[in-house]
């Protein structure tokens, strides 16, 4: 298997190892045959008892009323699962467009290939923010270093380098490998700094990862939309046990037929039952999903959708999100404020042979202006990290070394004991000069500049190496001083997100002088500030206390951050986080919503649940509103099967008390409840109103108990008034009963969502046509059943005209008043 060709596989060799090791990942997901998905359908416990109670029937002899119930229960059934297959099968297309890759050395030549098609002999190139995509052993490295928390638990960076062939550790088996081999790295860790290149031993469930069954993500906690519906479906399945039981208990006090008994009680909880809530979720979610790719949003969590439009705090970064990422160098000056060539090329060296985690600032640098650097050669670094913020490069010329040092301004001053004069020459640091360069330091942040410390340090010429503990001692060289000008679309989506109920807090490692000029620039009023130092004083219990009036928070650490977000999201807060460097990920990850970018680092994709394919404020702001969209048409099938098809339930139930035979057959029952099925499929294309897209939405279950409570019982008063209209004035015998009722009940409980779907009158809020038709169409089939060859078998009988009339007169009255009790409901929730 192993191959030492530094210019990797060929193609045709990768393609045999395909199809000898497999795709590359921890657990490949099984696609089960589509028949199999289709029966896995019919696990839901209710459609086996009905299955059931179908061959009983058949057993007892009534051959066609099993056949019926069979035939609904399939139809059911497959409905739901076309509409599940088609929403797995757009959000496995959606999920392809943000598949990780790896530049892999593939004929000798680099290409950007999916992970999954890694194989063992692979010679994979990797630098600063990639994640490692299989078990590998390094073949070169430069100043490599990685986090392999993922398998140590050990959350600083560890060096990697390549060995010798006669001393590196290639074992022959996947059991042989440690994690503290030196030249050898893991799947799922990240890379912190530097670059190499590696030789692919193990891919998928043969790496370390595999081996103890993890995923390169932990398990995401219950979200807040998952929550609330598991709480939903606690109370619905409540209600229908008492029902059913009563039902139970009434039918066989009266001596009735047990068989039908049984039959007539299952059929009234599959009514009660909102067996479409998983369709329309999945299907509303993912056209969620399909509507927010339009908005260059791509989803890889489709119910992070709804914790979108749940979130009402978004912590965010200042550069790239607030600023333009544009970073320009615009001044480098010595302790005295002057500009200085000097500070400029002792910059350029460090960014010049800095070969760790590069950021935007030395792309700034270098870019500045060309310095002949011919002379100089590099000795050794001591790459960036982030806990110390800095970064130092050991380099040489003319038989003389020099250590020379660039990062945070209070870090690189802190380690300095002179500083360099505007001639060149050295002077002792003393508290007066301190002052003074803190005092310069503090205009440049006021000004709005970004700004680096930078320091030197000449060593003997046999100093071998750079260490952390060479970095004292500096001469102090100046200041180099960065704009990154505001996004002029910052300020608007600002405004945006604060209009629509999102608080938006800066977390930022930049100073708070630098960062309180780019908010008043953008307009951005500052209610309070946090900087990392004070934050790391505080307990959890005191953070908890402070964050809620603080909106900037400055100079903090990835470990500070999340902490931040803890605290928010303690305090009953829906947090969204937008980061997209390798210390974002832990922040990400703990987020209510991660949201990262496509030009993010690997492990920030990968923690994150969202990703902007546009770096922008006002695209984010989209996806909220979407994601308030998409739960607003959940919470629409909600509140109708709480309302209008839990008093249609209840009143069937409730009959049972008085009338000498069942108010309907179990399989009327069923039909009802397909076709009411039926009309709501398109609920999840409907137009949502302005007000309702306008807060944060989150699942409150006593505003669904309580709607439930106020238009259910006005559901059933007009299904008693039918009742008796039929027994008075049409002396319905049972199947011109059972025939009336279930025309009255298909055409109330479908047309109520004309009401219910909005709190505006109804006239004033304009329904999708998909909706209206379907909703029609189910109507016009239920009126026009028992007048078709199908109605002896369904236990139907025609219906005089006369009751079309008198269905006229009680659906306008009782949509009148639903929509008064609505008003009613609403306006009380204002008050309260």
């Amino acid at each position: 298997m192993a191959n030492n060709n530094l210019n990797g596989l060929s193609r045709a060799e990768a393609a045999e190892r395909l199809k000898q090791y497999g795709p590359n990942r921890l657990q490949p997901a099984l696609q089960r045959a589509v028949l199999l998905q289709f029966l896995a359908h019919f696990r839901n416990p209710l459609v086996l008892v009905l299955l059931a109670a179908s061959g009983i029937s058949a057993l007892t002899g009534d051959v066609t009323g099993a056949l019926i119930i069979g035939l609904i229960v399939v139809m059911s059934v497959t409905l739901d699962f076309v509409q599940a297959y088609r929403a797995g099968q757009a959000a496995e297309r959606l999920a392809l467009k943000v598949a990780v890759t790896a530049t892999v050395l593939r004929d000798g030549q680099a290409a950007e290939l999916p992970v999954m098609q890694l194989v063992p002999g692979d010679v994979v190139l990797l630098s600063a923010g990639n994640l490692v995509p299989a078990d590998a052993h390094l073949l070169e490295a430069n100043d490599f270093f990685v986090n392999q928390a993922q398998l140590t638990g050990e959350p600083y960076p560890v060096e990697k380098r390549a060995l010798p062939a006669d001393e590196a550790g290639r074992a022959a088996t996947p059991e042989d490998w440690v994690l503290e081999a030196v030249d050898t790295v893991f799947m799922g860790s990240s890379v912190v700094s530097g670059s190499a290149r590696v030789l692919i031993g193990r891919t998928g469930s043969r790496t370390a990862l595999g081996q103890i069954a993890v995923s390169l993500a932990d398990k995401a906690p219950p979200t807040a939309f998952e929550i609330g519906t598991r709480r939903f479906g606690m109370l619905i399945m409540r209600l229908t046990v008492l029902l059913v039981l009563f039902t139970l208990l009434v039918n066989v006090a009266l001596h009735r037929s047990l068989l039908e008994s049984f039959l007539f009680a299952v059929a009234l909880a599959v009514g009660l039952t909102p067996e479409l809530l998983p369709m329309v979720v999945s299907v509303t979610l993912t056209r969620g999903a399909l509507r927010m790719a339009t908005l260059k949003v791509i989803v890889k969590r489709p119910s992070a959708i709804q914790d979108m439009g749940a979130m009402d705090v978004l912590c965010t970064d200042k550069t790239g999100t607030l600023t333009e990422a544009r970073i320009r160098l615009e001044r480098h000056v010595d302790a005295g404020g002057q500009d200085n060539p000097q500070v400029l090329a002792l910059a350029y060296l460090n960014s010049y042979f800095e070969s760790g985690l590069k950021s935007p600032l030395d792309d700034a640098i270098l870019a500045h202006e060309d310095i002949d650097v011919s002379g100089w050669s590099k000795i050794d670094e001591v790459p960036f990290d982030f806990e110390r913020r800095r970064v130092s490069v050991l380099v040489q010329r003319a038989g003389a070394r020099r250590l020379v040092v660039k990062g945070a301004p209070e870090d690189v001053l802190r380690l300095c004991t002179h500083y360099q004069d505007p001639a060149g020459g050295t002077v002792a640091l003393d508290g007066a000069a301190h002052q003074r360069i803190e005092a310069l330091f503090d205009s440049l942040g006021e000004e709005g500049f970004r700004v680096l410390g930078i320091a030197w340090r000449d060593v003997p010429i046999d100093h071998p190496h750079a260490v952390v503990s060479d970095e004292s001692e500096l001469v102090f060289a100046g200041f180099a001083a960065f704009l990154d000008p505001p996004k002029v679309s910052a300020g608007e989506a600002l405004k945006a997100m604060a209009a629509s109920g999102v608080a938006v807090k800066i977390v930022t490692g930049d100073n708070e002088r630098v960062t309180r000029h780019v908010c008043t620039q953008l307009g951005v009023t500052i209610e309070g500030v946090l900087t990392g130092s004070e934050v790391a004083a505080m307990n959890d219990d005191a953070l908890r206390a402070r964050v809620e009036g603080v909106n900037l928070f400055c100079r903090v650490n990835p470990a500070q951050k999340n902490r931040i977000i803890l605290a928010l999201k303690a305090r009953g807060h829906v947090v969204g986080y937008l980061g997209d460097g390798i210390n974002d990920a832990p922040s990400l990850h703990t987020a209510d919503v991660g949201i990262s970018v496509e030009g993010a680092v690997d492990v920030a994709k990968q923690a994150a649940a969202m990703i902007l394919l546009e770096n922008d404020l006002m695209v984010l702001h989209k996806g909220i509103l979407e994601g308030r969209r998409t739960f607003g048409n959940v919470m629409k099938y909600i509140m109708m099967a709480t309302s209008s098809n839990f008093g249609n339930m209840f009143s069937m139930a409730a009959a049972t008390l008085f009338l000498p035979f069942l108010p309907m057959l179990p399989l009327q029952i069923l039909l009802n409840n397909l076709m009411y099925d039926v009309s709501e499929i398109t609920l999840p294309l409907d137009n949502v109103d302005a007000e309702d897209l306008a807060s944060p939405k989150r699942w409150d279950m006593t505003f669904i108990r309580n709607f439930m409570l106020t238009i259910g019982p006005i559901s059933s008063l007009f299904d008693f008034l039918t009742f008796y209209l039929l027994i008075s004035l049409f002396n319905a015998h049972e199947s011109l009963f059972r025939t009336g009722w279930f025309v009255e009940s298909i055409a109330t409980q479908v047309l109520v969502i004309f009401v219910i779907r909005t709190r505006r009158n109804p006239l004033r809020s304009h329904p999708n046509r998909w909706l209206v038709l379907t909703s029609l169409g189910v109507v016009v089939t239920a009126m026009l059943l028992p007048f078709t060859p199908l109605a002896p078998y369904l236990g139907f009988t025609p219906l005089p005209l006369s009751f079309f009339g008198l269905l006229t007169v009680l659906l306008i009255s009782y949509l009148v008043m639903v929509e008064g009790g609505k008003q009613w409901f609403y306006k009380r929730l204002m008050r309260a």
